[in-house]
């Protein structure tokens, strides 16, 4: 069901802009001068979608919030997917990160001008990748000029290089999904012992990550340590969680150090627990890192975005 929030100043709103993801959604009212006037949020991502339809969602979250029926409202991520609302075809890298609105796709409704922006794909036989809704969070960035690696952690990591204003290649990780698969489906799923918060400092993380980011060749084997070291009483179950999620986050680090070797800083486009977590990694792994919350980054890119379609 939406959450939402809502101020009485429907009549400042211009446009409502839409993060439309697999498994979420976030949708913001804002105002002509980038204020935010009301937000909704909810579980009803495209998964959900397939069968319950898109524009009732939309419809849903818009009363929420109360915002006027017609504004119009611009949406990215996997709403635009191929099994998504309607398809928005891939731009293909390199590509610059301004042209991204007149590329957006509209979708055929009875009660406003909706539009969906296009992901991006990099069509390289050995390296072929592609990315939908990390392509906004770039674009709120504000920093175009300087040429800068950026990390975007998520169920699919990526990691970007950007170099005035162009997308010039990019990799993708799949290190939340791996984590995920691993605590729930797998031998380790018998570590893991529920949802147990922990932190960056956490000692079973801080071991992992050591070990993880001092040699990329033993990442796969180092996983089943985290079962091997409850069995024989090095660590408890509790520390499971910590201990894969450092492994995992360690490899994907070195990793792209390694794929990336030209640069000494990042840029960190993430929101909650996982910021700690990552800038450790990263630190880690010898990068400077500068952070950009990514829920910021992502509403800046949508309002970017809409202000050069309907300004």
């Amino acid at each position: 069901m939406p959450r939402g929030s809502t101020l009485n100043t429907s009549q400042e709103a211009c446009c409502v802009i839409v993060d439309w993801g697999t498994t979420s959604f976030r949708a913001w009212l804002m105002a002509r001068d980038g204020r935010v006037l009301a937000e909704s949020r909810g579980r009803e991502g495209m998964t959900h979608c397939a069968t319950s339809g898109f524009e009732p969602v939309l419809r849903a979250h818009l009363a929420a919030m109360d915002a006027p029926v017609d504004l119009p409202i611009l949406i990215c991520g996997m709403a635009g997917a191929r099994q998504g609302w309607v398809e928005a075809p891939y731009v293909d890298a390199p590509t610059r990160l301004a042209d991204f609105a007149a590329c957006a796709v509209g979708v055929p409704n009875g009660f406003a001008d909706i539009r969906i922006l296009p992901g991006i794909a990099q069509r390289d036989p050995l390296a072929p990748e592609v990315m939908r809704g990390e392509e906004t969070q770039l674009l709120g960035l504000g920093d175009m000029a300087a040429r800068q690696l950026v990390c975007m952690p998520g169920t699919h990591s990526k990691w970007v290089v950007l170099e005035d204003g162009w997308v010039r290649r990019f990799a993708t990780f799949m290190t939340g999904e791996l984590f995920s698969l691993f605590s729930k489906h797998s031998t380790l799923a018998f570590a893991m012992d529920g949802d147990i918060p922990f932190g960056a400092d956490a000692p079973a993380f801080v071991k992992a990550l050591d070990k993880a980011a001092s040699d990329l060749s033993l990442s796969v084997s180092r996983l089943f340590c985290v079962r091997a070291a409850q069995l024989l009483n090095f660590e408890t179950k509790s520390e499971g969680a910590a201990h894969l999620s450092g492994l995992l986050i360690g490899a994907e680090a070195l990793a792209a150090r390694q794929n990336f070797p030209d640069y000494a800083d990042v840029t960190l486009v993430a929101s909650g627990a996982i910021v700690g977590l990552y800038k450790a990694a990263l630190q880690r792994v010898g990068l400077n890192v500068r952070h950009i919350d990514a829920d910021d980054a992502v509403r800046r890119g949508l309002f970017s975005a809409a202000h050069s379609i309907w300004a």
